[in-house]
């Protein structure tokens, strides 16, 4: 395969059906019928548990977080429990790797990069344990990491507060980190000045580049049809 990162804009989609759509397209990854690629996109109000969640970081109990209307959902993902919404940029990097840690701190350092555009101080935190990956402004969370990796193909990924509801970050313990501080772009900088793009949209598109930049890659703007078509093409006969 190329250095080339395919970079899919989706609009905002549920969970369930998002993570269909990386176990297609890692397929195809995993098959090399399709370059690594990174969605971006939001979720509809929605705690994912990673595999080392505990049932107490849930403290309102589960059918009271339904009846809020937001969703939960068991995923194979590291970490622990974490909520995703409207207006927070989430992305999902479908990319073939061969060192874990190398690509967790990649990505930190190209949210870290992202923010700093965005006139936030952010920094990562690794020595302070696996609770502790993401990227922080100060001492508040601002954007969570949670990964999976099957035949060296991940998926999972990202999720940076841009400008959401913070509150539901409350009703549970995020990450694992009784008491810890949860933040966003908007929180930080206060609303865009001068009638430029959409918060979301700005943070977005700075992200996209950086990624890649960061993974020293070549990125490509596709569409959804593009990379669903690719993802269910038929591997290429071995030579």
């Amino acid at each position: 395969m190329t250095d080339e990162l395919w970079v899919c804009h989706l609009p905002a989609i549920e969970y369930r059906p998002a993570l269909e759509l990386q176990e297609r397209v890692r397929a195809a990854r995993q098959e090399e019928r399709i370059p690594d690629t990174l969605l971006l996109l939001e979720h509809p109000p929605v705690y994912t548990r990673g595999r080392r969640s505990d049932p107490a970081e849930l403290t309102m109990g589960e059918a009271w977080y339904r009846e809020q209307g937001i969703d939960i959902v068991d995923t194979n993902r590291g970490g622990r429990v974490t909520y995703h919404g409207p207006g927070q940029l989430v992305g999902y990097p479908i990319m073939r790797i061969d060192d874990v840690i190398a690509y967790l701190r990649t990505m930190e350092r190209a949210i870290v990069t992202a923010l700093a555009d965005a006139g936030i101080s952010a920094r990562a935190r690794p020595d302070e344990g696996p609770d502790f990956t993401g990227v922080w402004a100060a001492e508040r969370k601002i954007a969570s990491i949670g990964v999976h990796v099957a035949r060296g193909v991940t998926t999972h990924g990202f999720a940076i507060n841009v400008d959401n509801d913070l509150a539901p970050f409350g009703w549970v313990v995020p990450c694992g980190l009784t008491g810890v501080q949860m933040t966003s772009v908007l929180q930080e900088t206060g609303p865009p000045q001068g009638g430029g793009a959409p918060l979301l949209t700005a943070v977005r598109e700075d992200m996209a580049a950086r990624f890649a930049q960061a993974f020293e890659r070549r990125s490509a703007v596709v569409d959804v049809d593009h990379v669903a078509a690719a993802a269910a093409a038929p591997a290429a006969p071995a030579a």
